[in-house]
């Protein structure tokens, strides 16, 4: 039950972050390859750890905890959707607060 608890505060982040792309034009779909080459830098580092450390069992996931879905190597889904959600949830972020700089006349170019 708390991996459901954990998915949906995942999608909660998305939930909150994803329509900043509408409502103060974030434009962060429109740069579709900027944000998967972001998600890649950002994801894969910590992706790799998280495979190598559980391989030498310097950690686990707790079975009660997780939904039981793995991906190839033994991480949980759920630890996957962290490092994409999280990540595109800071762009989005991010980005919304550009554009509302921009659109007040704050941002510098810098």
């Amino acid at each position: 039950m708390r991996a459901l608890s954990y998915l949906a505060m995942l999608l909660g982040c998305l939930a909150l972050t994803v329509p900043l792309e509408w409502l103060v034009g974030a434009r962060v779909l429109a740069q579709g390859r900027r944000l998967a080459l972001t998600l890649l830098l950002a994801g894969t580092p910590f992706l790799l750890w998280d495979l190598w450390a559980v391989s030498r069992d310097h950690w686990s996931f707790d079975a009660d905890q997780t939904l039981g879905l793995e991906v190839p190597g033994g991480l949980p889904v759920e630890e996957v959707a962290f490092f994409v959600v999280i990540p595109l949830a800071v762009v989005f972020s991010f980005e919304a607060v550009r554009a509302v700089r921009r659109r007040l006349g704050w941002d510098t170019g810098r």
